[in-house]
């Protein structure tokens, strides 16, 4: 597998100012990558293929990897959650793919840590505008510049790099839809910030669906010629963490339910798109805010202390909880809540077969040592009393 790209990367910092003037703050100054004297047609570390990858750091499923992975998974990326763990985390690249999906997974990992890093800084839009058309095409380009570098689209023209405009017609998708004409991308995209600009205004349309209406269009305008699905879940978790909610991730496996709601919202019926958004929402509340915000101790609902890389699932808590193996109380609406210290005495439990409550334990402790006592001691017990010796020589 031939990766010669770190030349070509190299000179991105260069041209970064003179083609992309529009970059936001902070993003034209960034380190060139490290020259390699060694190229390799094995794909052993990546680290220096991207200048833009994320440093490594204690590995876990975080958010930011959790969406690079799904986000690609959904455009048909083929890398496993483990191999990008070990990618993001460790800059090793496992198994035998091609680089292009190693860059896919890596340049969606940086846009999406460039999309949270600038959601939760000051700006302005804390007191105007939640989006602009700078930061549109910014996420595009740190999304796409690693896999356009290795595999750049074949159709693409110079002035179709990461972050401009597409200046291509996009043929009519088989469900139907038809993307405008490249000359009316420009006007239409500024229409759809100022749309997007208009959801912290009252509404009767539930914000889910408003949501769900902003993300749509920005598809059904395809302003990219390619990356037009990662940009556009990027920039709808944008919108969402701004105002103070959780990012909504798409799972992979939900690849045919959302694309289901896209069709319905071409049409204009938005509830379906909506409920999943709120639904992503609600399920990373659940993974990510509230075991953060909640102590050892503190009952929560167990759809929060699940942890797939442990192997502890929502389903096995609940069954757990259901059977008495997990320390666990029911509310009044029927959610099994429980804390992160049961969960760690479950842990440390449950390959136990049927350990006896500690009260009764303690009984049969105190009952073995009362038997003990009285077998050592029947001599001095008065005639006429039985004792348990006495009685078991009875009894042979």
């Amino acid at each position: 597998m031939l990766y010669l790209v770190s030349a070509q990367l190299n000179n991105l910092t260069l041209l970064r100012r003179k083609r992309h003037p529009w970059l936001a703050d902070g993003q034209r100054d960034r380190p060139s990558t490290r020259s390699w004297t060694r190229r390799s047609t094995t794909f052993g570390h990546v680290s220096a293929a991207c200048p833009h990858q994320p440093k490594p750091r204690r590995s876990g499923t975080t958010c930011g990897t959790g969406e690079a992975h799904h986000s690609t998974a959904l455009e048909g990326n083929t890398l496993i959650l483990n191999e990008v763990r070990k990618l993001l985390d460790e800059g090793r690249a496992v198994g035998s793919k091609e680089l292009k999906e190693y860059m896919e997974v890596i340049g969606c990992s940086a846009a999406a840590k460039w999309v949270y890093g600038r959601a939760m800084a000051p700006g302005d839009w804390t007191t105007g505008d939640l989006l602009s058309i700078r930061e549109v095409r910014t996420v595009h380009y740190e999304a796409m510049t690693p896999v356009w570098n290795v595999a750049p689209h074949p159709h693409a023209t110079p002035a179709e790099t990461p972050g401009n405009w597409r200046r291509h017609d996009i043929q009519p998708f088989p469900e139907g839809m038809t993307p405008p004409q490249f000359p009316e991308v420009v006007h239409r995209m500024t229409d759809w910030v100022e749309q997007v600009n208009q959801l912290r205004d009252p509404s009767e349309l539930p914000f889910p669906e408003r949501l769900a209406k902003a993300h749509n269009d920005f598809e059904k305008i395809h302003p990219y010629l390619d990356g037009n699905g990662r940009t556009g879940r990027l920039l709808l978790n944008l919108l969402l963490v701004r105002p103070g909610y959780p990012p909504a991730i798409v799972f992979k496996n939900e690849r045919a339910k959302y694309l289901r709601a896209m069709r319905k919202a071409d049409i204009g019926e938005y509830g379906p798109l909506g409920e999943l958004i709120a639904r992503a929402v609600t399920s990373n509340l659940y993974r990510f805010v509230v075991p953060a915000v909640a102590g050892p101790a503190r009952l929560v609902p167990i759809a929060s202390l699940a942890d797939p890389k442990s192997g502890i699932s929502v389903v096995a808590l609940r069954a757990a909880a259901e059977r008495g193996r997990l320390r666990a109380q029911k509310s009044a609406n029927g959610t099994w809540l429980s804390s992160k210290n049961w969960v760690e005495d479950y842990q440390l439990t449950k390959h136990k077969r049927n350990p006896p409550p500690p009260a009764q334990s303690e009984r049969r402790a105190a009952l073995a040592e009362l038997a003990k006592d009285s077998i050592e001691h029947h001599d001095k017990l008065p005639k006429g009393v039985p004792s348990l010796k006495r009685s078991s020589e009875t009894a042979g």
